[in-house]
């Protein structure tokens, strides 16, 4: 598993680990990161439904929840 480094301030992330978006029209979905594409300023993510699509790296971020705003110890209890 190749891990790669985003642009600076956007962390880094590894083929098929879970991230959610944090901004934009799909703020709160979730995803499995796939690649940065050839600008690396924008990352390809598969959905929930199987479809791939880019956003912007800095919308990215690792989610430590299957739940968007939902954090791990909510759902423990959940």
């Amino acid at each position: 598993m190749e891990t790669v480094t985003a642009p600076a301030g956007a962390g880094v992330f590894q083929e098929g680990e879970e991230v959610v978006l944090t901004d934009g029209p799909y703020k709160s979905n979730l995803g499995v990161f796939v690649r940065l594409k050839e600008d690396p300023n924008w990352a390809d993510i598969t959905g929930r439904d199987g479809k791939v699509s880019s956003h912007p790296v800095e919308w990215l971020a690792r989610s430590n929840s299957a739940t968007p705003g939902r954090d791990a110890e909510t759902q423990k209890t959940a």
